[in-house]
């Protein structure tokens, strides 16, 4: 159960993330205005609390990890949003990434 809630926050932090940096993105170069935004900008500031809720209590191994989580999921997010079509060389820098974090995060540790 602790392995499935920190990937549902990691998932919940990259669509806060991605989602805050693309309304931004949307708001300011496309031109849709200032409430795009501010909309990005509380989603960022909502990504900033959602990593404090991951049971590792390691702020640099979240970050880490997560790091990993926001390649994969920018990738994943320009495939769904933005018409964007991966490479191979997308694809396998994606799952090396999500290798990493599964090493960093659930890898056995002793105590």
């Amino acid at each position: 159960m602790t392995v499935l809630r920190s990937i549902l926050l990691f998932v919940l932090a990259a669509v806060a993330e991605i989602g805050g940096a693309w309304l931004i993105w949307q708001g300011w170069r496309e031109h849709r205005g200032v409430l795009w935004i501010a909309a990005g900008i509380v989603a960022l500031g909502a990504y900033g609390f959602v990593a404090t809720f991951q049971p590792d209590p390691n702020f640099g191994r979240i970050l880490a990890a997560y790091g990993g989580i926001f390649v994969a999921g920018s990738l994943a997010w320009a495939v769904l949003l933005d018409n964007f079509k991966p490479d191979r060389y997308d694809l396998a820098g994606a799952t090396i990434c999500l290798l990493g974090v599964a090493i960093i995060m659930y890898a056995p540790r002793g105590t």
